[in-house]
């Protein structure tokens, strides 16, 4: 009767698999990690234009944009807005108004620090649509 050997992985084999996993992690993590960040600042760029709609209407119905002249939550806390959290977990969203002439306003997105936005550079919009940095604001 023939012995059947029992054939294994050897350990060149599994050294081998180990350093092929490692070099395509070490490639796949940093598109993951920009994937993550461009996903956050459409969240965030999101919401502010959501947030800039609330403001032309509050305007036609007040005369006056919502917010105070210091970067606050005023705004958001007048317009009865809630930061989503997807949002506010890595941006202080606030609204900045001033009465004018002409009345104007501007919402600021600025990164958290220690979250994966930190250092990305604040996100702003005003009454006139303009978004800065315009870099940051792709495709829009």
């Amino acid at each position: 009767m023939a012995k059947s050997r029992i054939r294994g992985f050897t350990l060149i084999e599994m050294m081998i698999v180990v350093a092929i996993v490692g070099v395509l992690a070490a490639i796949a993590y940093p598109s993951y990690q920009q994937y993550l960040k461009r996903s956050s600042r459409t969240a965030a760029e999101t919401f502010m234009m959501d947030l800039s709609n609330r403001q032309q209407q509050y305007f036609l119905d007040q005369r006056v944009y919502a917010g105070a002249t210091t970067c606050t939550t005023a705004g958001l806390t007048t317009l009865n807005v809630t930061v989503p959290a997807e949002v506010s977990a890595n941006y202080d969203i606030c609204v900045i108004q001033a009465a004018g002439p002409p009345p104007t306003f501007r919402i600021d997105a600025a990164p958290k620090a220690g979250t994966i936005m930190a250092g990305d550079g604040t996100l702003s919009l005003d009454q006139a649509g303009t978004k800065t940095p315009a870099n940051k604001w792709e495709g829009r």
